[in-house]
């Protein structure tokens, strides 16, 4: 049932999804630092900056659409299906982007024309996401490497273009709209290429449903949290700690990010696995097993490039000698908490995401009433994700457990009663037949309308 690699097994997965996130990353923020440096003022870029954030909140619904996706295509969910949600999914982000865009721009103090820029390419997200999603059900990690580079490089050329065009804010978001678009089109040509290899192959039978818009609002809600609980330490910062400190913060907290977006290759290839139930549990442990085993590494780099901060960077830096290793830790804690939280959207448990709810309320009222140095907000971060990540796990495993369990006492319970009825029966024990008889003391043949029945290995059985 579970989709499977096709070439080089996981560690080959592993290297092409990772390979084409790291491309896509590197473009996101060549994006900023070519905006910061070379061709916006500050007021543009904090313009420019608030912009892309709000593009990619409202782009959570795309993570949640290619979540489920994936999972409804490992489950065999009919295509028709999913391209009905896809649509439903699009349409709702294009009328929350028209309604957003002038909430935006009186919240953020920004341009409406920046802000409906913004916003606008959140339909295109959706598409890419339910895109990435069919292959990532699939299985096909090489071509989605391919894709996530693809995607990442068409979103920022015309970015990069436009600015050094001379465009402002809402000239270069037009054009990353226009970028995202042809992403899109670019991901559907991908899927569409794929499909029509796989339908040379024999397949399954699409199961006509299981996946509606709910679902998606529900994955949505725990991308919604993960992103939330990986950054709301540096968005309190500055209400908590002076200028100075924050800044320094700030720069800590690239440690921290780096530490949890280097190991999402792994999410992404075990999601498959995690979403079929033979092999979840199994899968959930061994994804964890290898986030945590690149945590100790970047964590052990971290502290170990910790003394060179104030060399590379600026004396100024000098107080995250000590505290880079425990930046680190946190960003692998949470990276430890994304494999769990999309792990609970494979099993459709998303109310697992309830503890990592928790934790982040309980994170907030700690930061804003008792933390008030650099030390203290790493140290309430790294807890809070450490607490989450462990927390989830176990629920979500003991969830397994439980199901697991129920499952075993179910089919003692069906063997037991198929046994009980052929020993009342004067049957063999050995005789793999469903037991029922019809009113003229003869088996009904369930597989013909006159009656009949069929044995557990698809023979008729005979009559008395």
């Amino acid at each position: 049932m579970v989709a499977r690699t096709r070439r080089g097994g996981v560690a080959g997965a592993l290297g092409w999804v990772a390979a084409g996130s790291m491309l896509a990353n590197a473009c996101a923020y060549l994006i900023h630092l070519a905006a910061s440096r070379w061709w916006l003022d500050t007021a543009d870029y904090g313009e420019f900056a608030v912009g892309m954030s709000a593009m990619l909140v409202l782009g959570v619904a795309a993570l949640g659409l290619q979540a489920v996706i994936a999972r409804a295509v490992v489950r065999h969910t009919d295509l028709r299906r999913i391209g009905r949600v896809t649509i439903l999914t699009t349409a709702s982000v294009t009328v929350l982007a028209v309604v957003a865009s002038p909430v935006l721009a009186v919240a953020a103090s920004v341009g409406v024309g920046t802000a409906a820029a913004a916003l606008s390419a959140a339909p295109m997200l959706v598409l890419i996401g339910a895109g990435e999603g069919v292959l990532q059900g699939h299985g096909s990690f090489r071509l989605l490497g391919w894709v996530l580079a693809t995607v990442g490089v068409l979103r920022t050329v015309p970015v990069i273009g436009a600015l050094t065009a001379g465009a402002g804010p809402a000239g270069a978001l037009v054009a990353g709209t226009v970028g995202s678009a042809v992403a899109a089109l670019a991901v559907f040509w991908a899927v569409r290429t794929e499909g029509r290899e796989r339908e040379a192959r024999p397949g399954v039978a699409p199961v006509p449903d299981g996946l509606d818009l709910l679902d998606v609002v529900r994955a949505s809600g725990v991308q919604l949290v993960l992103i939330i609980a990986a950054s709301v330490d540096l968005l309190l910062s500055r209400s908590v700690l002076s200028a100075g400190d924050a800044g320094i913060y700030a720069l800590g907290a690239i440690a921290t990010k780096v530490a949890f977006w280097l190991p999402q290759a792994v999410g992404v290839v075990f999601y498959p696995r995690l979403a079929d139930p033979a092999t979840s549990r199994r899968s959930l442990m061994h994804a964890v097993a290898v986030v945590a085993a690149i945590g100790v590494v970047l964590t052990a780099g971290a502290a170990l490039a910790g003394p060179l901060v104030p060399i590379l960077i600026r004396p100024d830096y000098a107080p995250l000698v000590g505290l880079l290793w425990l930046f680190a830790y946190t960003g692998a804690m949470l990276a430890a908490l994304q494999v769990a939280l999309l792990s609970a959207i494979a099993r459709s448990a998303t109310a697992l995401s309830a503890v990592t709810w928790a934790a982040v309320a309980a994170e907030v009222v700690v930061i804003l009433t008792v933390v008030h140095s650099i030390v203290t907000l790493a140290a309430t971060a790294a807890v809070t994700a450490t607490v989450a990540a462990v927390t989830t796990m176990l629920v979500g495993l003991r969830r397994d457990q439980v199901a697991d369990g129920r499952c075993t006492t179910d089919r003692r319970f069906a063997d037991r009663r198929v046994r009980d009825g052929r020993a009342s029966d004067g049957r063999s024990p050995d005789r793999r037949v469903r037991v029922g008889r019809s009113s003229h003391g003869r088996v009904p043949d369930r597989s013909h309308p006159t009656g009949g029945a069929a044995g557990a290995d698809g023979a008729d059985a005979t009559r008395d």
